[in-house]
């Protein structure tokens, strides 16, 4: 019976986080330190092998039906009847890793729709430093071969070491994927399914864009090209871009699905990635003519139009030009000239290892940043601009733009300004599919922080929503799109800039990175307001100074006792709310009453006296008023946004995790908060808040706790009269143990 492949378990928690922080401020995740993909350490791994003298089989990945895919490749699916695992060692006498070097026709397309991937590692052939970042030197079927191999592959900031077995997916005796024309060559099979690993499946790699592969392949960033609206200086770009080891990759934009991969009589197929593998300019009957060399990853089927490998245009070539630059074989590379290639292609990507090589004659590396982010339902996922009663929700970061480039022949006359280029990369998409999920339609808007002294120069404000309304966007990316990156270069006068990413449609989850790569040193931050509270005052009225009327009500709530417990205060208020129709309820819970007691109750009775009563129903009465007020749409519920405005006004601070957690903790499945979820939240926070405050003696931001002086949210804490010995919890860290809703068997 075929075994099921090991799913991943990723660590979200806060110290899992943290420590992640740590490590990358430490160089983790760098090309020289790259992170051991699910753990698995290939020099360990490979020395184990070679002790006990057996092959490597992968458990994360293991060669069964759940690595080939889930729909289409699925376990059981007509594509993937007859399918066999094999070791290249099965499927001839002397497998070999790399021929005569690795190159360009060493990639040959299997049964997978990933001619994109297949375009990339095309181009990566032609720099041999960037390939061997990816295929690491010394992996060999002879010297010390344990069935174990490794690929270096960038993921969304950080480069991976992923390792991989040798098993294979074949089909009557032939490899079911990419291959090499040297049938006993085994790279690039294996490097697809190091990139299949770490997207979860091979079917994952179905359809895709080259540019993906590229940036995977470099960590470089790409620029879009549309070949109908081509910058005039197009083929000096593509010159330099190869004679910088840029990677290029070109494809016909389809306009119906009975398009796709449908062959032209000139023998171009549509919707299909092809790699850019050469250019060069020469003379063409006393004129200067510009040529393009292009490679088809099927490994056949190439263009038969003019400067094709048999045309005429070559008999006017001097014969050694001809001889060096003709390529003679059914290898799916061919020639073009540029004008044709205009006219019979639609799009270009380049990807630039670094992204001023195009439109800079000097060599300059540009300053560069990266932000890890996410959008979720209700608290950051505002959508696009459309949506101006939610986009300002969206994660926000500013760029501070100071020196101007350097003046160059480039500049034309143009007023001085700072380049910059933006990156807004989706991650985990294609590992998603199988659930359902596919890329978002994403994009970002750029806005100028002019003139207001509220906003300019002020770090860690997340501005709100009447910034925006106020404000039209400075600059933006082309176009939202469900692609994984969008990215578009600009340049700005001096100045403060916002950039604001988002998904075209509000509360569509995702996680993202944004990079933000400046030609001059340029401050960037992200924009997230500091946590801090304004409590109500803690003033009591004395028994004596509390209404008549209020007494005479609370001896009759409060029965012969005289004091109110958890269960009496949950009969009451919901009672009272029971009398408001125009408020959305399930009720006051036995836990939200018990928070309310945990609150106010001073003398540790477990119960509320005259006086704590008076100060919690005063405050009820108050946290009713601002529910009111934000419910603006009178719905008797709040939305997600209306709930981060209230929050606020009832002198709350929060930073946007904090946002997420709430509305994680405390919406219902619409994303609408009720009122005794709304009051049981600001009873959580206020508790939260005055406890850490007590504990934070000389308001430094950070407490000392032992095990005893964890919050449980009675009474006032004891300080620390050791601090040295206890560890240290800063504000930020307090919310998540406090804010968790109370369940049954939980400790008041």
């Amino acid at each position: 019976m075929a075994e099921p492949p090991v799913v991943p378990v990723y660590c979200t928690g806060v110290s899992a986080q943290v420590q992640r922080q740590r490590a990358k401020a430490l160089g983790l995740g760098q090309h020289q330190n790259a992170v051991r993909y699910l753990g698995q350490d290939y020099g360990h791994l490979l020395e184990e092998c070679r002790n006990s003298g057996s092959l490597f089989r992968d458990p994360t990945f293991p060669p069964a039906p759940g690595s080939l895919g889930f729909r289409e490749l699925g376990p059981g699916s007509s594509k993937t009847y007859g399918v066999q695992w094999k070791r290249p060692t099965e499927l001839c006498s002397r497998p070999q890793f790399i021929v005569d070097g690795a190159t360009r026709t060493d990639i040959c397309q299997g049964a997978l729709g990933d001619c994109w991937l297949l375009a990339a590692i095309a181009s990566l052939t032609l720099n041999e430093t960037l390939l061997h970042r990816v295929v690491p030197h010394g992996q060999s079927f002879q010297q010390g071969y344990a069935g174990i191999f490794h690929f270096q592959i960038w993921q969304f900031g950080e480069w991976l070491d992923v390792v991989v077995d040798d098993y294979l997916p074949t089909k009557d005796g032939k490899l079911l994927f990419v291959h090499s024309a040297e049938g006993s060559e085994f790279w690039s099979a294996l490097l697809e399914k190091a990139y299949a690993k770490v997207n979860g499946c091979y079917e994952a790699l179905s359809g895709g864009s080259t540019s993906e592969g590229f940036e995977d392949f470099t960590g470089g960033v790409t620029e879009w090209y549309d070949l109908r609206k081509p910058p005039q200086d197009l083929y000096q770009i593509i010159l330099k871009a190869l004679e910088r080891g840029s990677l290029l990759g070109c494809s016909i934009d389809i306009t119906s699905a009975f398009d796709m991969e449908a062959v032209t009589f000139k023998k171009l197929v549509k919707g299909h990635a092809y790699s850019v593998t050469g250019a060069k300019q020469i003379n063409y009957r006393g004129q200067s003519l510009g040529l393009i060399r292009m490679r088809n990853p099927w490994g056949e089927v190439e263009w038969t139009g003019p400067w094709s490998d048999s045309s005429s245009e070559w008999n006017a070539v001097e014969p050694a030009l001809r001889q060096q630059l003709m390529v003679r074989m059914e290898d799916g590379e061919f020639w073009m000239s540029f004008r044709d290639f205009l006219r019979e292609f639609t799009r270009l990507e380049i990807c630039n290892l670094t992204p001023d090589a195009l439109q800079s004659r000097k060599f300059r590396k540009w300053n560069t940043r990266l932000y890890d982010g996410t959008w979720r339902r209700g608290s950051t996922a505002g959508g696009c601009r459309n949506y101006p009663a939610t986009f300002w929700i969206n994660p926000q970061f500013k760029i501070q733009l100071e020196e101007v480039d350097d003046a160059g022949d480039e500049d034309g006359g143009r007023e001085p300004g700072c380049s910059f280029l933006l990156a807004l990369m989706q991650k985990n998409r294609r590992r998603e599919r199988r659930y359902g999920k596919d890329m978002e339609t994403i994009g970002f808007a750029v806005y100028e922080v002019l003139g207001s002294t509220e906003h300019v120069g002020k770090s860690g404000v997340h501005l709100k929503r009447d910034f925006f309304l106020a404000n039209a966007s400075r600059a933006r990316s082309e176009q939202f799109i469900n692609l994984r990156e969008v990215s578009t270069r600009f340049r700005l006068p001096p100045g403060e800039y916002l950039v604001v990413p988002s998904t075209f449609e509000p509360n569509r989850e995702g996680d993202f990175v944004l990079r933000v790569f400046s030609e001059k040193k340029a401050g960037t931050e992200e924009m997230d307001d500091k946590i801090q509270a304004t409590l109500p005052d803690e003033k009591v009225l004395s028994e004596s100074q509390i209404d008549d009327n209020f007494k005479t009500l609370f001896k009759q709530l409060a029965g012969p006792d005289m004091e109110i417990s958890v269960t009496e205060l949950q009969t009451i208020l919901n009672r009272i709310i029971a009398k408001h129709k125009d408020l959305r309820t399930k009720g006051f819970s036995t836990e939200s009453c018990r928070s309310m007691v945990n609150l106010m109750d001073k003398d540790g009775s477990g119960k509320l006296g005259l006086v704590e009563f008076n100060v919690l129903w005063n405050r009820i009465r108050n946290y009713l008023t601002i529910f009111r007020k934000f419910d603006l749409d009178k719905s008797g519920s709040m939305s997600s946004y209306e709930m981060r405005m209230a929050l606020e006004a009832a002198g709350y601070k929060l930073n946007k995790k904090l946002h997420e957690l709430i509305i994680t903790r405390y919406a219902e499945p619409d994303l609408a908060i009720d009122f005794d979820n709304f009051v049981c939240c600001l009873v959580r926070l206020e508790t939260m808040f005055r406890f850490f405050q007590a504990m934070d003696v000389d308001q430094d931001g950070v407490v000392t706790l032992d095990l005893l002086q964890v919050p449980a949210g009675v009474g006032t804490p004891q300080h620390s009269t050791t601090p040295q010995q206890h560890p240290t919890t800063p504000l930020n860290s307090l919310p998540q143990h406090l804010l968790t809703p109370l369940n049954n068997n939980s400790t008041p």
